[in-house]
């Protein structure tokens, strides 16, 4: 997320009211996950786990729970509680605002487009030519959709992250203030879910299809000319490059990469990264030759346990 414009340290540390290492009128652009920083954003981290992280990341600004030693050309905001400071900036740069129509004032609504009744577009929505939303689609605030796109009903583009901090008295929610990016020549079917990123975009790029039912998690890319059959769930922060095929029922977890041109047969569960240009199966995928010959030789073992004891 950036901001409207370029705020100094000590502005921001009024905001949340924090101590600051750096100089007062240091430069800040923006604020983001770990993930998708550049120079100029803050980054937020309250775990030693990640302090090398943050620290040795493209983020200019460290929002951190401990005084440690600034690295040169950085600036350090000091927190008893980054996670809650991260939020009050989300609420300060880009705060909820309410909706008093169907369709925003502020939305644009490109040429030869069609609403269909019932529909809600939301505030600075961005829709382009020839598109066709059907009945009953949400599309949250600030989502940006391309030309020649097609979304089916009961679809919602741009609902909050599923990112919780554990706290002893519960869940403390990390507030959404990322995009949904659908580009040029996409189909979106019917009853999908594309939550938006917490502070970047998560974007569907051109010519990519999915099928109905599909989640899509905060932050996630996916690739030009993607296929992506129904009930696949996809968490947040995954890279799905150019030309993947998920196939149905397909889990994917967090964070990882799916390579270009890889395929993944139904009901498989991936677990970590994979190669482009394979074809996958199984929980966890594998390489589908590789699981098929694993379950022909589980299927056998019956029988080879029978032979080796001269049955």
């Amino acid at each position: 997320m950036k901001f409207p414009r370029q705020y100094t340290l000590k502005e921001i540390s009024e905001i949340i009211d924090t101590e600051f290492v750096g100089k007062d009128d240091f430069p800040v652009l923006g604020m983001n996950e770990i993930h998708v920083v550049e120079k100029g954003d803050i980054v937020f981290v309250d775990h030693p786990k990640y302090y090398d992280k943050a620290l040795q990341s493209k983020a200019t600004v460290v929002l951190i729970n401990k005084k440690v030693e600034c690295p040169d050309g950085k600036a350090l905001l000091i927190s008893d509680d980054p996670f809650r400071d991260f939020n009050k900036l989300t609420r300060s740069f880009a705060p909820f605002k309410s909706s008093n129509s169907a369709i925003s004032d502020t939305a644009e609504i490109g040429k030869n487009t069609v609403i269909q009744p019932n529909t809600f577009v939301g505030n600075d929505v961005k829709i382009g030519d020839n598109c066709l939303i059907h009945s009953n689609v949400t599309i949250y605030d600030n989502c940006i959709i391309g030309n020649n796109v097609t979304i089916h009903a009961g679809t919602v583009l741009g609902a909050d992250a599923f990112y919780y901090k554990k706290r002893p008295e519960g869940f403390d929610k990390l507030l959404s203030g990322g995009r949904v990016v659908i580009e040029d020549n996409v189909d979106i079917g019917a009853s999908c879910t594309i939550d938006r990123g917490v502070t970047g975009d998560t974007t569907i790029k051109e010519g990519a299809k999915l099928d109905n039912q599909i989640q899509v998690g905060h932050d996630t890319v996916i690739g030009k000319k993607c296929l992506i059959a129904s009930h696949t769930g996809i968490a947040g922060c995954v890279v799905i490059e150019d030309e993947v095929t998920l196939w149905g029922q397909v889990g994917v977890i967090s964070g990882i990469t799916i390579g270009k041109g890889a395929v993944v047969y139904a009901q498989s569960g991936v677990a970590g990264s994979l190669e482009g240009g394979k074809t996958y199966f199984g929980s966890p995928a594998a390489e589908a030759r590789v699981k098929m010959k694993e379950l022909a030789a589980i299927k056998n073992l019956s029988s080879l346990l029978k032979k080796s004891k001269g049955e």
